[in-house]
């Protein structure tokens, strides 16, 4: 059976910033428990290291979320 492109729901463009968005998204939650257990073992550069890495994956989503959003307005 084939399908065109006017039966998806989505395009792959947007199901691929989608799944870039949610991945970012969880890593950034995901950081603050790395960010305690570094607090915990009184590793200061550890903590500093992967708030830094917090802050960038925030960016990030940021970032697709923008594309996201006018990738669907343009449809």
């Amino acid at each position: 059976m084939q399908t065109n492109e006017n039966s998806h729901v989505i395009s792959n463009l947007e199901f691929n910033l989608l799944a870039v968005l949610k991945n970012k998204a969880e890593a950034v939650q995901i950081y603050d428990n790395y960010i305690q257990d570094a607090q915990q073992a009184n590793s200061q550069p550890c903590v500093e290291l992967l708030q830094k890495l917090q802050e960038t994956d925030k960016q990030q989503a940021q970032a697709v979320r923008q594309h996201l959003l006018e990738v669907m307005q343009v449809g």
